[in-house]
């Protein structure tokens, strides 16, 4: 109790342990972006085998704890000494212990990341519980995102969880009441499932995909329906943005879909930790309030 009262007491105290938790999720989520996909394209490919009365390859074990980390190109297995977050990755000048191999600078970036969100998160809700859910959500969006990046697919395991637990969260008013939380999670499905389908009808072409639509109505039942507008706006402002920018300088083709996936965690990040000041900020510029 006394630990508890003087984390409570102290919000650098608070922040810093914040902080270094991030860092140790940072690294635990750098597995789960890694192995999640892998593990669902086995599973894909099972089904297949079983539909098509073939025989299933038998592979090496794989979940999120089995099997340990190990450099791809010689299979050094990393020591715990190796995988503490980003100090190892320094030590190491960024390569393998034993083959010399470069390590990608993205696992430190992710570590960092999560980190300085999830500080900023301490910093913006304090000792509460709605620090806990806004830093369990922020953890679920940063694995969505690079993700969604790498495969262009945001799994159901984490969508759909997310969905519930932040119906669960707001069952006590956390982030906004229960009406307005199912109502923001129905809302956030419906809305991109009706741009999806007018899309599909215009042009005959998929603009995004359902993982699309499950990740703003998770949105919706955590922050409520009010934010869904900022939202769809911000993700679709800097979306496009970044998409032109990409195919300009010649890093995308135009032919390639770009997901949509982290532009909708990054506006919805931002709607948890800044979206009232937004709302506030949009209806004072727009003489609504």
């Amino acid at each position: 109790m006394q630990i508890i009262d003087l984390v409570q007491s102290s919000p650098t105290l608070f922040i810093i342990i914040t902080l270094l938790l991030g860092l140790l999720v940072g690294s635990f989520l750098n597995v789960v972006i890694y192995r999640l996909p892998l593990m669902m394209e086995r599973e894909w490919q099972q089904q297949c085998a079983e539909l098509n009365d073939l025989e299933i390859p038998e592979t090496e074990p794989l979940t999120l704890s089995t099997p340990r980390s190990r450099c791809p190109k010689c299979g050094h297995a990393i020591t715990a000494v190796e995988n503490i977050p980003i100090i190892s990755y320094l030590v190491l000048a960024g390569k393998c212990k034993q083959c010399k191999t470069l390590i990608s600078k993205r696992y430190p970036i992710i570590e960092a990341l999560t980190a300085l969100l999830s500080g900023i998160i301490a910093w913006q809700f304090g000792f509460e519980w709605s620090c806990l859910g806004a830093l369990l959500l922020t953890w679920a969006l940063i694995a969505l995102t690079f993700i969604d990046v790498d495969h262009q697919l945001l799994p159901d395991s984490i969508t759909l969880p997310l969905l519930w637990l932040g119906i669960s969260f707001n069952l006590f008013s956390t982030y906004t009441d229960l009406q307005a939380s199912v109502i923001g999670a129905i809302a956030g499905y419906l809305s991109l499932w009706l741009v999806f389908h007018g899309f599909k009808l215009a042009t005959g072409k998929e603009g995004m995909g359902y993982g699309d639509f499950k990740l703003l109505a998770a949105l919706g039942a955590w922050l409520g329906w009010a934010f869904l507008p900022s939202i769809i706006l911000l993700s679709s402002l800097v979306g496009a943005a970044v998409g032109i920018i990409l195919i300009v300088i010649g890093q995308h083709q135009r032919n390639i879909p770009i997901p949509f996936g982290p532009y909708l965690a990054a506006a919805g990040w931002i709607a948890l930790v800044w979206g009232t000041e937004i709302n506030t900020a949009y209806l004072e510029l727009a003489g609504l309030n």
